[in-house]
Protein backbone atom coordinates (compact mmCIF):
# COMPACT_ATOMS: atom_id res chain seq x y z
CA UNK A 1 0.00 0.00 0.00
CA UNK A 2 1.15 3.45 -0.45
CA UNK A 3 2.55 5.62 2.15
CA UNK A 4 -0.17 8.25 4.48
CA UNK A 5 0.06 11.53 2.47
CA UNK A 6 0.87 9.93 -1.00
CA UNK A 7 -2.84 10.62 -2.12
CA UNK A 8 -2.17 13.96 -3.85
CA UNK A 9 0.37 12.67 -5.96
CA UNK A 10 -1.51 9.39 -6.92
CA UNK A 11 -4.67 11.62 -7.64
CA UNK A 12 -2.67 13.83 -9.80
CA UNK A 13 -0.99 10.56 -11.74
CA UNK A 14 -5.08 8.71 -11.77
CA UNK A 15 -6.89 11.84 -12.50
CA UNK A 16 -4.13 13.20 -14.90
CA UNK A 17 -6.71 14.70 -16.92
CA UNK A 18 -7.75 17.16 -14.12
CA UNK A 19 -3.87 18.84 -13.81
CA UNK A 20 -4.34 21.79 -16.63
CA UNK A 21 -6.51 24.41 -16.73
CA UNK A 22 -9.11 23.12 -19.26
CA UNK A 23 -12.96 23.78 -19.35
CA UNK A 24 -15.64 20.77 -20.40
CA UNK A 25 -15.71 19.43 -23.98
CA UNK A 26 -18.46 18.89 -25.92
CA UNK A 27 -18.85 14.68 -26.98
CA UNK A 28 -15.90 14.14 -29.35
CA UNK A 29 -17.45 11.39 -32.01
CA UNK A 30 -14.62 9.27 -32.64
CA UNK A 31 -14.43 8.41 -28.62
CA UNK A 32 -14.90 4.77 -27.57
CA UNK A 33 -18.38 4.52 -26.32
CA UNK A 34 -17.76 2.50 -23.35
CA UNK A 35 -17.06 3.72 -19.91
CA UNK A 36 -14.40 0.80 -19.84
CA UNK A 37 -13.19 1.48 -23.18
CA UNK A 38 -13.04 5.66 -22.82
CA UNK A 39 -10.79 4.91 -19.63
CA UNK A 40 -8.35 2.09 -21.09
CA UNK A 41 -7.90 4.43 -23.83
CA UNK A 42 -7.62 7.31 -21.73
CA UNK A 43 -5.00 5.68 -19.87
CA UNK A 44 -2.98 4.85 -22.66
CA UNK A 45 -2.90 8.00 -24.13
CA UNK A 46 -2.17 9.87 -21.05
CA UNK A 47 0.71 7.47 -20.14
CA UNK A 48 2.27 8.11 -23.66
CA UNK A 49 2.04 11.38 -23.41
CA UNK A 50 4.05 10.90 -19.84
CA UNK A 51 6.44 8.90 -20.93
CA UNK A 52 7.90 10.89 -24.20
CA UNK A 53 11.14 12.33 -23.15
CA UNK A 54 11.08 14.64 -26.08
CA UNK A 55 7.84 16.25 -24.32
CA UNK A 56 8.69 19.44 -22.23
CA UNK A 57 6.56 20.56 -19.63
CA UNK A 58 4.35 23.11 -21.60
CA UNK A 59 3.84 20.62 -24.68
CA UNK A 60 3.22 17.71 -21.97
CA UNK A 61 0.81 19.72 -20.33
CA UNK A 62 -1.23 20.90 -23.80
CA UNK A 63 -1.51 17.54 -24.90
CA UNK A 64 -3.53 16.30 -21.55
CA UNK A 65 -5.38 19.56 -21.96
CA UNK A 66 -6.61 18.76 -25.41
CA UNK A 67 -7.64 14.88 -24.07
CA UNK A 68 -9.30 16.63 -21.27
CA UNK A 69 -11.74 18.56 -23.24
CA UNK A 70 -12.91 15.51 -24.72
CA UNK A 71 -12.69 13.33 -21.60
CA UNK A 72 -14.01 14.87 -18.53
CA UNK A 73 -17.32 16.61 -17.68
CA UNK A 74 -16.38 19.79 -15.75
CA UNK A 75 -19.97 21.16 -15.50
CA UNK A 76 -21.39 18.38 -14.12
CA UNK A 77 -18.44 17.90 -11.60
CA UNK A 78 -19.06 21.41 -10.64
CA UNK A 79 -22.89 20.44 -10.39
CA UNK A 80 -21.75 17.84 -8.13
CA UNK A 81 -19.48 19.72 -5.95
CA UNK A 82 -21.58 22.53 -5.36
CA UNK A 83 -24.44 19.96 -4.86
CA UNK A 84 -28.18 21.67 -3.34
CA UNK A 85 -26.42 25.38 -4.08
CA UNK A 86 -26.35 24.82 -7.88
CA UNK A 87 -29.73 25.83 -8.11
CA UNK A 88 -29.66 29.06 -6.13
CA UNK A 89 -26.69 30.55 -8.13
CA UNK A 90 -27.42 32.69 -11.61
CA UNK A 91 -26.16 31.51 -14.36
CA UNK A 92 -23.20 33.90 -14.17
CA UNK A 93 -22.33 32.07 -11.03
CA UNK A 94 -22.51 29.07 -12.54
CA UNK A 95 -20.38 30.39 -15.89
CA UNK A 96 -17.57 31.45 -13.14
CA UNK A 97 -17.39 28.76 -11.05
CA UNK A 98 -17.28 26.24 -13.31
CA UNK A 99 -14.28 28.25 -14.64
CA UNK A 100 -12.81 29.25 -11.38
CA UNK A 101 -13.09 25.65 -9.89
CA UNK A 102 -11.46 24.12 -12.67
CA UNK A 103 -8.70 26.54 -12.55
CA UNK A 104 -8.17 25.37 -8.91
CA UNK A 105 -7.78 22.25 -9.49
CA UNK A 106 -5.35 22.69 -11.94
CA UNK A 107 -3.37 25.07 -9.37
CA UNK A 108 -3.23 22.39 -6.48
CA UNK A 109 -2.73 19.16 -8.66
CA UNK A 110 -1.13 20.49 -12.02
CA UNK A 111 2.90 20.43 -10.36
CA UNK A 112 2.24 16.84 -8.81
CA UNK A 113 2.73 15.16 -12.54
CA UNK A 114 6.33 15.79 -12.79
CA UNK A 115 6.90 13.25 -9.62
CA UNK A 116 5.49 11.13 -12.50
CA UNK A 117 8.32 8.07 -12.88
CA UNK A 118 7.02 5.20 -14.89
CA UNK A 119 3.75 4.09 -13.47
CA UNK A 120 1.79 1.87 -15.25
CA UNK A 121 -2.12 1.61 -14.82
CA UNK A 122 -4.16 -1.07 -15.00
CA UNK A 123 -7.97 -1.88 -15.13
CA UNK A 124 -9.13 -3.97 -12.57
CA UNK A 125 -13.25 -4.43 -13.00
CA UNK A 126 -16.34 -2.19 -13.72
CA UNK A 127 -20.04 -1.93 -12.20
CA UNK A 128 -22.97 0.14 -12.65
CA UNK A 129 -23.64 2.72 -10.14
CA UNK A 130 -26.52 5.18 -9.65
CA UNK A 131 -28.21 7.16 -12.01
CA UNK A 132 -27.34 4.90 -14.92
CA UNK A 133 -23.61 5.83 -13.87
CA UNK A 134 -20.51 3.59 -14.82
CA UNK A 135 -17.51 2.91 -11.93
CA UNK A 136 -14.70 1.76 -13.57
CA UNK A 137 -11.64 0.52 -11.15
CA UNK A 138 -7.95 0.59 -11.77
CA UNK A 139 -4.72 -0.09 -9.85
CA UNK A 140 -1.83 1.53 -9.96
CA UNK A 141 1.32 -0.73 -10.59
CA UNK A 142 5.30 -0.58 -10.04
CA UNK A 143 6.92 2.73 -8.54
CA UNK A 144 6.72 3.99 -5.28
CA UNK A 145 2.54 4.11 -5.54
CA UNK A 146 2.20 0.45 -6.56
CA UNK A 147 -1.20 -0.75 -5.74
CA UNK A 148 -2.94 2.87 -5.04
CA UNK A 149 -6.59 2.20 -6.32
CA UNK A 150 -7.94 4.77 -8.20
CA UNK A 151 -11.88 4.73 -9.28
CA UNK A 152 -13.45 6.83 -12.07
CA UNK A 153 -16.92 7.48 -12.14
CA UNK A 154 -18.21 8.11 -15.66
CA UNK A 155 -21.70 9.24 -16.63
CA UNK A 156 -23.27 9.42 -20.69
CA UNK A 157 -24.89 12.56 -22.07
CA UNK A 158 -25.82 13.32 -25.53
CA UNK A 159 -24.27 9.39 -26.00
CA UNK A 160 -20.92 10.19 -24.91
CA UNK A 161 -19.17 8.46 -21.53
CA UNK A 162 -17.23 11.22 -19.41
CA UNK A 163 -15.56 11.08 -16.08
CA UNK A 164 -17.77 13.06 -13.58
CA UNK A 165 -15.37 11.86 -10.48
CA UNK A 166 -12.23 10.49 -8.87
CA UNK A 167 -11.79 8.33 -6.35
CA UNK A 168 -8.37 7.83 -4.50
CA UNK A 169 -8.09 5.35 -1.71
CA UNK A 170 -12.11 5.55 -1.19
CA UNK A 171 -11.29 9.22 -1.09
CA UNK A 172 -13.71 11.04 -3.44
CA UNK A 173 -12.39 14.21 -5.06
CA UNK A 174 -16.30 15.60 -5.56
CA UNK A 175 -17.20 15.11 -1.68
CA UNK A 176 -13.55 16.31 -0.95
CA UNK A 177 -14.12 19.71 -2.23
CA UNK A 178 -18.18 19.48 -1.52
CA UNK A 179 -17.03 19.20 2.37
CA UNK A 180 -14.69 21.88 2.19
CA UNK A 181 -16.97 24.27 0.12
CA UNK A 182 -20.07 23.84 1.96
CA UNK A 183 -19.49 26.26 5.01
CA UNK A 184 -18.75 28.63 2.90
CA UNK A 185 -21.60 28.44 0.40
CA UNK A 186 -23.87 28.24 3.95
CA UNK A 187 -21.80 31.39 5.66
CA UNK A 188 -21.63 33.41 2.43
CA UNK A 189 -23.01 32.21 -0.45
CA UNK A 190 -21.92 31.75 -4.25
CA UNK A 191 -20.29 35.30 -4.04
CA UNK A 192 -18.22 34.53 -1.15
CA UNK A 193 -16.74 31.04 -2.58
CA UNK A 194 -16.00 32.40 -5.91
CA UNK A 195 -14.19 35.57 -4.31
CA UNK A 196 -12.03 32.41 -2.29
CA UNK A 197 -11.70 30.82 -5.01
CA UNK A 198 -10.14 33.43 -7.24
CA UNK A 199 -8.22 34.72 -4.14
CA UNK A 200 -6.43 31.50 -4.74
CA UNK A 201 -6.28 31.32 -8.22
CA UNK A 202 -4.56 34.80 -8.42
CA UNK A 203 -2.15 33.77 -5.33
CA UNK A 204 -0.74 30.33 -6.99
CA UNK A 205 2.13 31.11 -8.73
CA UNK A 206 3.33 28.31 -11.03
CA UNK A 207 6.50 26.34 -10.10
CA UNK A 208 9.17 26.83 -12.61
CA UNK A 209 9.40 24.20 -15.53
CA UNK A 210 11.77 21.82 -15.19
CA UNK A 211 13.88 20.37 -17.47
CA UNK A 212 12.99 18.02 -20.09
CA UNK A 213 13.38 14.49 -18.93
CA UNK A 214 16.43 12.24 -20.71
CA UNK A 215 15.50 9.30 -22.72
Amino acid sequence: MPRHGSRTFVAALGAALLLVQAGAGGADPAAPSGARALISTTVDEVLVILNDPALDRKARLSRLEAIAHERFDFVTMSQLVVARYWKTFTPEQQESFVEEFTTFLARSYGDRIDRYTNEKVEIVGEMPAPAGDRKVMTRIVGGEYGGAEVEYRLREKSGAWRVIDVKVEGISLVLNYRDQFAAVLSRDGADGLLAQLRKKNSEATPSPAPAPRGA
